[in-house]
């Protein structure tokens, strides 16, 4: 078995082992504080991935999954507009929260942390754009190896992914923040959007557009 197998297979096994202890311990509580739409965890050293301009008067919250396809959709489209119109231009704060309902997804997360926040979403847009091809690829350990290949084509070396992907503690960490935010805002599927505390599903570009417009002109 090479080294790369050998990567994906302790990867499958120690964020498995993780997955359990979160699934068992659900009800564990966090301590939380009140932004934008209801209470979210403050004691989880886990960084916010925040585009665009963190001081604007209009901020933008997605919860999002990397397995869902609807997110994938929503990147693919929606969201390329609303960056190049929006987060770009500085108009707006868009933050981003992984979901993980299934462990492909917290995996996924794994590495697109890995790159830190400079390569965070540039990594993001790969997993979803490559979405069929990993999410599908069959077993845990073929999932995790295409995630791999993600990885590395984005510019993470082999020596960089073992240490993110199979890191247990992180792995934890992740997936309590996301217990303690997805209960606190009543996260029930992917995307959901907060804007400026406002909850919304999914939206066309001229929905979310209307929405931003209005924010905006209610602010300045």
């Amino acid at each position: 078995m090479n080294k790369s197998i050998l990567s994906s297979v302790a990867v499958v096994a120690i964020v498995a082992v993780a997955g359990g202890v979160w699934f068992m311990n659900r009800d564990a509580g966090g301590g939380s504080t009140t932004l934008g739409s209801a209470e979210i965890a403050t004691t989880f050293d886990v960084v916010e991935m925040i585009q665009g301009n963190p001081d604007a008067s209009v901020q933008v919250l997605e919860y999002a999954s990397y397995t869902c396809p609807h997110c994938a959709s929503f990147h693919a489209n929606q969201y390329q507009q609303i960056k190049e119109n929006y987060i770009d231009t500085n108009l707006i704060g868009f933050t981003y929260r992984e979901v993980y309902f299934d462990q492909p997804g917290l995996w996924a997360s794994m590495v697109a942390r890995c790159g830190g926040e400079m390569r965070f979403f540039g990594i993001s847009n790969l997993l979803y754009e490559n979405q069929q091809g990993w999410a599908r690829a069959g077993d845990g350990a073929a999932i995790s190896e295409a995630l791999r290949n993600i990885g590395k084509v984005a510019g993470l070396s082999d020596a960089e992914l073992d240490v993110c992907m199979t890191d247990a503690d992180q792995a934890q960490e992740l997936m309590a923040w996301y217990r303690s935010n997805a209960d606190a805002d009543d996260v029930q599927g992917t995307p959901t959007f907060f804007i400026n505390g406002e909850k919304y599903s999914n939206m066309n570009y001229a929905d979310f557009v209307e929405v931003l417009d209005e924010k905006l002109a209610e602010t300045n």
